[in-house]
């Protein structure tokens, strides 16, 4: 149980004070589980969100880690666009806690893990940014959550490819909306915190860029669709970020985006040109 609203705290003095623990903690926690449905950005994300990432942190919500994140999860039904998009972000630091403490079982994680994945997919608001409500970044939050699950031992090899192949889904999904707040990034890094484990065999480590493959056979003469757009940007994003890192099959996975940026446009390498001897002569 985490406990019912019975008042109203001044957060933003707790935020300036450092986030201290009130005596009636439950009651806390409901408090800025109801203020993280809020439409000001600012009692949202800079208080609401902020004071729940720091307790969850320093180990404050140890005892309330399993029902904090079944409210969560629950919230990927809320009728608020920012409610079930900040939802994420509690889920991945509740995840992240849940892996450096050693807390919680891996059924528990793959529940949390099975409604995330059904949300991220299915979720109409994608877009990063609204006037009004500030941050929503639906796409990005939700790549959180998959770093989150990318690093926990509790995930094994085959829902590690199930999270690839995941974000490569979100990725391709049909949508209007053309990544503007560095959504492309934010995937790129999930998919690179993910292939970082070294369970993965190649086979899963490249499995992913099937999703990849079947959008470009649909591809035909006239403007690029948004959601190819949104694609050539992740995997250009990934390429950098998986090249730059010290990644399990980093080669092969590489080759691969590459092998798919010189498809849809050949200015793109399809190889790694041989290194010059010349260039590193007298060095």
């Amino acid at each position: 149980m985490l406990g019912r609203v019975t008042g109203m705290t001044d957060w933003a003095a707790v935020v300036t004070a450092d986030f201290p623990v009130p005596d009636d903690l439950d009651a806390a926690v409901a408090e800025l589980l109801e203020l993280l449905t809020s439409p000001d950005p600012e009692v949202r994300d800079w208080q609401a969100r902020e004071v729940l990432r720091r307790w969850i942190e320093r180990g404050v919500l140890d005892e309330r880690l399993a029902a904090l994140g079944d409210a969560m999860v629950e919230r990927f039904t809320h009728p608020r666009v920012q409610a079930r998009t900040f939802a994420p972000l509690i889920l991945a630091n509740t995840v992240d806690r849940a892996t450096a403490a050693g807390l919680l079982d891996a059924a528990t994680l793959a529940g949390w893990r099975s409604a995330f994945a059904g949300w991220w997919l299915t979720e109409p608001d994608v877009r990063g940014w609204d006037d009004e409500l500030g941050w929503l970044h639906a796409v990005a939050h939700g790549s959180d959550v998959v770093v989150a699950f990318g690093r926990s031992p509790r995930t094994a090899a085959p829902e590690l490819a199930d999270l690839l192949t995941l974000v490569a889904e979100r990725t391709v999904a049909r949508t209007d909306y053309r990544y503007a707040q560095q959504e492309e990034d934010r995937l790129a890094r999930a998919l690179a915190h993910t292939l970082a484990r070294p369970e993965l065999t190649e086979a899963q480590a490249t499995g992913w860029l099937a999703s990849i493959d079947r959008l470009f056979a649909t591809g035909e003469p006239g403007p690029v669709p948004v959601e190819a757009a949104n694609t050539f940007a992740v995997l250009r994003a990934a390429y950098v970020m998986i090249d730059r890192r010290a990644i399990p099959h980093r080669a092969a996975v590489t080759d691969a985006i590459a092998a798919r940026l010189h498809e849809v446009f050949p200015p793109y390498p399809a190889r790694r040109a041989p290194a010059d001897p010349a260039s590193s002569a007298g060095r």
